[in-house]
């Protein structure tokens, strides 16, 4: 079929050609048309077509010459006589309102052109890629963007006006398929070159705008639908692929899957190609220990191991602690200081104090230089509004089930809002980005001071801040560790995965994104963070309980046979149903699974950060030969014998802890 043959890989509406056949000498007329790039068997091609060629005069646009202004548009005099009352009295300065104007879109399935009776339009062209020579850009920041196409013959087609923006991403479509270089006369002129290259695999930005316009709502605001219920994701695939016809079956989830893989540049990511990748073939890890936890740390355990000055004495010792209970509320605003990074361990009470005050002001100096903003400078500042923008919308979408930031005018809200404006100063270049809101809402609950929540948020977006940057290298590491890791772990559960178009485990996103903000509710957030800020018992400890959590679901999702749509679906609905307690367990068993095999694979070893792939404690001293699991003395944890919690979440107020168990893996 027809379908079989093309894809539509690029599509854009609101690109306009400025015509000079306008009726009056200081217009132009605008010709407003789709773009499409279509993969064709072996052959890429650029197709540009108006979206009526029976060119309507009424459905013209004329802007003045010297006009890059929406609000300066008008209609040729034709269309001023038949606006009918249904018509927008006027045009807001926003790229979107060019939609405003009707036009008699004909429809068009995946692949197809539009044919029209009579003929084509003298302005419709399409092009290979093999015949492209150069693509000439405008200049930043005067009026419309636009690009002209130059072909190897030296015809230039007319400049294409991209109204609603986007030009860029054109740009990134056409570079999956030949290498772009600037020209060193002229940055404005990409030059191809002739050498092919590949559809690209890389995972540029997993919050880009997405190649189709049939995902806009993806576009428009990605937080909501990345942050938000999944469910959300897979309607809009379905609605997409619905035909006008109610009736009509939907497509396969198959077909759905590579369509969002598409849709969102770089959730197909190549694992052959990256970087210290190695196939892991099946290896008996042997049956997960039972792991117990203990209560958590009391503020006299806390109290006990710090010296006259206020130097805590054993910090590995108290790290374990933390670890394998967690800590009592009323510990969190002094300890969370430590594991954030914002108090050394090693520090006196009086060192902290001194820190304090420097960062005090530090801090409203900071904050002193937004606040002084005035509101025209703001509107010269397109970053600063931008930022915030940005994070009065996301202020708003708070968690609001917490009393802390209960009501529109709560003072946790301002100062949420205020923490996250101080912070685009500390860092202007990565500003704010949407999401960021999640992981400060916690610590801002905890401290109950401005200064002090501003300085742990900036320790952990240090330790964030590549899952925010714009190419998100982070994310894409941490989700091809996750697959590395589960791969180990289950292969047979990544078999299925895979069969079902969910091998890529990008309904992880969200869970890697803020660590689990939108999964557990709030008080266990705040237990789960702790733990994983002690930075044990490995590296990269919350890509075990992402596995955790899987391989918790992996029977029903099997069992039932669950396809895309379902596991998405599935998935999203454990938010706030995951037993915190019981997924620390068994993340903390995987653990020792994999630090007792003693053929660990390389990269396994490498994302635990364990250095030797042979693994052999030492009951006696909790290490290994890898120093994989901290030293702690045994003596420490025999003086404590708390009631514990096991695996299935059962409390056991009589079960002693071992060393064994508070120390190395069983």
């Amino acid at each position: 079929s027809l379908t079989a043959l093309l894809q539509v890989v690029y599509e854009q509406e609101g690109v306009f050609i400025h015509s000079s056949c306008g009726k009056n000498d200081d217009q132009d007329s605008l010709i407003p048309g789709v773009l499409r790039v279509i993969e064709k068997e072996n052959e890429v091609i650029v197709d540009w077509k108006p979206v009526d060629d029976t060119l309507d005069t009424s459905n013209i646009l004329c802007a003045g010459k010297d006009s890059s202004s929406v609000v300066e548009w008008t209609h040729t005099p034709k269309e001023k006589c038949s606006r009918g009352a249904d018509r927008p009295s006027s045009y807001e300065a926003e790229w979107d309102m060019v939609t405003t104007v009707s036009f008699k879109k004909k429809p068009h399935s995946n692949g197809d052109a539009a044919t029209h009776a009579n003929g084509e339009s003298k302005w419709s062209f399409l092009f290979s890629l093999t015949d492209l020579k150069s693509i000439k850009q405008n200049k930043e920041g005067m009026g419309w963007s636009y690009l002209v196409f130059c072909l190897k013959d030296d015809v230039k087609l007319p400049a294409l006006h991209f109204h609603r923006g986007n030009s860029k991403l054109l740009i990134k479509c056409l570079e999956k398929h030949v290498v772009l270089n600037e020209s060193p006369q002229d940055k404005r002129i990409l030059l191809v070159n002739s050498q092919n290259k590949s559809l690209s695999q890389s995972f540029e930005n997993l919050f880009d705008e997405p190649s189709y316009g049939l995902l806009q709502k993806l576009k428009k605001d990605p937080y909501t639908v990345t942050m938000g219920r999944f469910s959300k994701v897979t309607n809009y695939i379905f609605d997409s692929f619905r035909l006008s016809d109610p009736s009509t079956q939907r497509r396969p989830p198959s077909e759905m899957a590579d369509f969002l893989n598409d849709a969102i540049p770089g959730l197909k990511i190549n694992q052959q190609e990256e970087p210290g990748f190695e196939v892991i073939t099946r290896i008996d890890l042997g049956k997960q220990p039972e792991v117990t936890r203990r209560e958590p740390v009391s503020a006299e355990e806390w109290a006990k191991n710090m010296d006259s000055e206020g130097r805590i004495l054993n910090v590995d010792y108290i790290k374990r602690l933390i670890f394998k209970g967690g800590l009592c509320h009323t510990l969190r605003k002094e300890a969370w200081k430590y594991l954030l990074g914002y108090f050394p361990w090693n520090s006196t009470k009086e060192e902290r104090a001194n820190l304090q005050k420097r960062k005090t002001d530090e801090y409203f100096r900071m904050k002193l230089q937004w606040k002084s903003v005035s509101e025209e400078q703001e509107k010269r500042n397109s970053r600063l509004r931008d930022y915030r923008s940005l994070i009065e919308k996301d202020v708003n979408r708070t968690d609001r089930t917490n009393k802390f930031y209960e009501g529109e005018d709560n003072p946790g809200l301002i100062l949420l809002h205020d923490i996250l404006m101080t912070y685009c100063m500390y860092d202007f270049d990565l500003g704010y980005v949407q999401g960021m809101s999640d992981l400060l809402s916690p610590v801002l609950y905890v401290m109950e001071n401005e200064v002090d929540a501003f300085w742990c948020f900036v320790s952990y977006m240090d330790q964030m801040h590549q899952n925010f940057e714009e190419q998100m290298q982070g994310m894409k590491t941490q989700l091809i560790q996750l697959s590395t890791l589960l791969r180990l772990l289950d292969s047979g559960f990544c078999s299925y995965l895979e069969s079902q178009d969910s091998g890529y485990l990008y309904f992880c996103f969200r869970w890697l994104l803020i660590r689990f903000k939108r999964e557990f509710s709030f008080q266990d957030i705040l237990r789960l963070w702790e733990v994983m800020w002690t930075e044990l018992p490995c590296q990269n400890f919350h890509l075990l309980l992402c596995c955790a959590i899987l391989e918790s679901e992996k029977q029903q999702i099997m069992d039932k046979h669950y396809g895309f749509n379902e596991i998405l679906k599935h998935i999203n609905e454990l938010s706030m149903k995951i037993d915190v307690e019981y997924i620390l367990c068994k993340a903390e068993a995987i653990s020792m699974q994999m630090m007792n095999c003693k053929e660990l694979p390389q990269a396994v070893s490498e994302i635990l950060g364990i250095e030797s792939s042979s693994v052999t404690p030492d009951s006696d001293t909790g290490e290994d030969e890898s120093g994989a699991v901290l030293s702690c003395p045994t003596s420490l944890y025999q003086s404590i014998s708390p009631p514990v919690i096991a695996a299935n979440g059962t409390r056991d107020s009589t079960q002693q802890m071992s060393d064994t168990q508070s120390l190395t893996p069983a």
